[in-house]
């Protein structure tokens, strides 16, 4: 069965959402994956402008390549919710991500986002800490 889900990446108002693939098991992979590495570019050429802006377009090509195959109406990219969300994923620009549950709330009244969502795991994904480039 296919898992709808959105990406919500902190400081930036644009939501993704993606029609499958989305159950934690296939996507946190990935997604920790490619964050891992966008942290490391990020911190080796130290350049942090604009990062929240930057999340959101290689997140959108790089799940939209990763999900849609080709049929790229799979992905979208928008400031609503989707009430037929499953699962939605919160980016920090702390370098976690937050895995929320959308409930029956959440169905019935997508704009709640999060406030309409339960807490997946109590454990926050920690991606890679920044490179000390002071050596």
């Amino acid at each position: 069965m296919p898992h709808s889900y959105h990406i919500i990446v902190e400081n930036n108002p644009a939501i993704i959402y993606g029609t499958r693939g989305g159950a934690p098991h296939k996507l946190l992979p990935n997604l920790k994956k490619f964050l891992d590495t966008f942290w490391k570019e990020r911190d080796t050429f130290g350049e942090y402008i604009d990062t929240p802006e930057c999340l959101v377009a290689q997140i959108t090509i790089r799940f939209g390549y990763a999900t849609c195959e080709d049929d790229f109406s799979n992905i979208r990219v928008g400031i609503h919710y989707k009430a037929t969300a499953d699962y939605l994923y919160q980016v920090g620009l702390d370098r976690t991500v937050t895995v929320w549950v959308a409930s029956e709330a959440y169905h019935d009244r997508p704009e709640l986002g999060l406030a309409g969502c339960i807490l997946w795991s109590d454990t926050q994904c920690q991606l890679s800490e920044p490179i000390d480039q002071s050596r």
